[in-house]
């Protein structure tokens, strides 16, 4: 059997943490510069507010029902994110993380025949342990485990577990599933199949497995093959490194002065090297680019990148930055307003075997212990304790006037409780 995890409304969820008063009240969480709703609470999708609805379309809908808007806080959800993890690995032998607000559970061996028992009490602890909602589905498969887990969503009554086993019960919900929501069913193959007439998980299940290989390929059969309660999507406990790592924003303004765009793109450029470190890989190319407003048309569109090739793979914040530095200066145009920039890794490889030249072996083994120290002073201190002076004291230039304090991740956000 597998399982999946699914914390509910997860950045909403996160948000009520510290806020209980917002239980029961609309709440919306907006993408970075304020964008758009990336998040929403039960009750803010009762209202008809969509995802990615820009604020500005529904700013009536927000004045008009007192829904509670906050900006992205992503030092406070993955903060949660690692405390929701560490309570699944508790729970199961074996645990895939898919996205920051699921996980799949290996549970094949585990000498437990209650599992819709199992399923309840782990929605359970995790909300006790640490505030957040979640819905767990048990199934034969990783595909039916995530349909499980949104029936949990639906029906309350479910009390956050739902063990589907049993082949009457997976045909009713799978007549009633709309193909379009299926794991594995793409964006661009669900208006072709409902064209075709296929328009439930049902009707693709019903399908011969030539007749899928055909139209959609391997992938297409495999999803074939869960759906009939076949196994046939590895489990991987161990998330494999990210081939590339990109770090970029729009900003709230358009930026002309070269040193204040340096400071954001050297942020962009440590927050790289720190990704880099955490999965314990270097990179040898980095890629810097910096564009302008493009929705301002009649204006002169500027868009410059840059990519330079690495002559020693690094992890280093400080050669990172260094390079990104003198990348900006060949594509900074003076009088220029900067929208977006980023700084992009690629050519990611494992920082284990790496071979380093007698000339730089010395540099190298100075920089990791460094940076080593550094990581380590962030762990215990927060983001943004330790910088390099590159990046200012500034934050990134971005709308944020709804951001909720960080709560665990910075001193002087701790709440502070009067008896």
């Amino acid at each position: 059997m597998f399982a999946l995890a699914d914390c509910n409304n997860f950045f909403v969820s996160c948000e009520r943490v510290f806020r209980p008063d917002l239980e029961g009240r609309p709440v919306v969480v907006l993408s970075h510069n304020d964008g758009c709703a990336i998040a929403r609470s039960n009750e803010a999708k009762a209202l008809g507010i969509k995802m990615g609805d820009p604020l500005f379309k529904i700013r009536d809908v927000v004045e008009r029902h007192d829904v509670t808007v906050f900006s992205t806080n992503m030092s406070l959800y993955a903060d949660f994110s690692r405390r929701v993890r560490a309570v699944l690995r508790d729970s199961a032998p074996c645990i895939e993380v898919y996205s920051i607000d699921e996980a799949f559970l290996d549970l094949r061996g585990v000498d437990n025949p209650d599992f819709d028992g199992f399923a309840k009490a782990l929605s359970k602890r995790c909300r006790r342990l640490t505030g957040i909602p979640m819905s767990v589905g048990v199934a034969p498969t990783k595909t039916l485990a995530k349909i499980a887990a949104e029936l949990c969503k639906s029906y309350p009554k479910l009390a956050g577990g739902c063990f589907m086993y049993r082949p009457q019960d997976i045909e009713k919900v799978l007549r009633r599933w709309p193909i379009e929501d299926v794991w594995g069913i793409g964006r661009r193959s669900a208006p072709r199949l409902k064209a075709m007439g296929i328009k439930s998980a049902y009707d693709f299940r019903s399908l011969k497995e030539d007749y899928v290989r055909r139209m959609m390929g391997i992938t297409g059969v495999r999803t074939w093959q869960e759906l009939h309660g076949i196994p046939a999507i590895g489990f991987e406990a161990k998330s494999d490194a990210k081939q590339s790592i990109c770090n970029s924003r729009s900003f709230s303004t358009e930026i002309y002065d070269f040193g204040e765009l340096m400071e954001q793109v050297a942020k962009f450029a440590s927050m790289t090297a720190e990704k880099l470190r955490s999965q314990g890989s270097v990179c040898s190319s980095l890629t810097v680019f910096a564009a302008t407003n493009r929705f301002h048309e009649g204006e002169v569109q500027q868009y410059g990148h840059i990519c330079v090739p690495l002559s020693e793979p690094t992890d280093s914040t400080i050669d990172i930055v260094r390079i990104v530095r003198e990348a900006l200066r060949e594509i900074y145009v003076r009088g220029t307003g900067y929208k977006k920039a980023g700084v992009i890794a690629s050519g990611i490889m494992p920082r284990e075997g790496i071979a380093v030249s007698m000339f730089d072996g010395e540099h190298q083994d100075r920089h990791r212990r460094l940076m080593s120290a550094i990581d380590d002073i962030r762990r215990r201190a927060g983001d943004g304790s330790v910088i390099v002076a590159s990046e200012g004291l500034a934050e990134v230039k971005a709308n944020s006037a709804h951001r909720s304090p960080a709560y665990t991740t910075r001193w002087s956000d701790l709440p502070i409780v009067s008896l």
